[in-house]
């Protein structure tokens, strides 16, 4: 598909993504935000868009998950919205100050127990961990595709199973001391 061609599907798209972004977010400037970014990931990733697949199901989806990824990133950082007109109520939020000992502890143990890791499962699962796409861990180390995504499972197990009994020990040493 053209440049040409794919922009003049994408026009005729505009008002069917304005709509499904208002339904998604109920608010007029963030279905815009929600708007723009998705024109934006679509024209870039125009070419892995497969010609005589359904266009509006590719943006809609697209869009579809930005909102969800965005929406889980507010969930997870405790993002707080406030509609009000008085901004009194934002800025008198209780100030603390967070004690980052045990999670710098914690941090350590989870490092030491990737670095545990055999190379064969730690290099994928380090590359995944720090953004890369499967695609690229495996262009990157000559390996198929499917054991790349292996390895990570594999390492993500193994992981998993370390932190459990890791913390068992923990917990039967609490026992044993009271």
């Amino acid at each position: 598909m053209s440049t040409v061609e794919f922009f003049n599907h994408f026009d005729q798209q505009t008002q069917t993504l304005h709509n499904f972004a208002f339904s998604l977010t109920r608010d007029s400037e963030d279905a815009k935000d929600l708007y723009q970014e998705t024109a934006f990931r679509a024209l870039s990733n125009r070419d892995k868009f497969q010609p005589g697949t359904n266009f509006k199901a590719w943006l809609i989806t697209i869009m579809k998950n930005i909102f969800i990824n965005n929406y889980r990133r507010k969930m997870k950082g405790g993002i707080v919205n406030d509609n009000s007109e008085n901004q009194y109520y934002l800025n008198s939020l209780n100030n603390s100050i967070l004690n980052s000992a045990e999670s710098d502890i914690m941090m350590h143990e989870l490092n030491e127990m990737v670095d545990s890791l055999d190379d064969a499962l730690r290099i994928p699962f380090l590359r995944y961990f720090h953004g890369f796409k499967y695609q690229e861990i495996a262009d990157e180390l000559s390996l198929p595709l499917g054991t790349v995504k292996s390895r990570i499972f594999f390492a993500r197990k193994a992981l998993k199973n370390m932190i459990t009994s890791h913390y068992k020990i923990y917990e039967e040493v609490a026992i044993l001391e009271n």
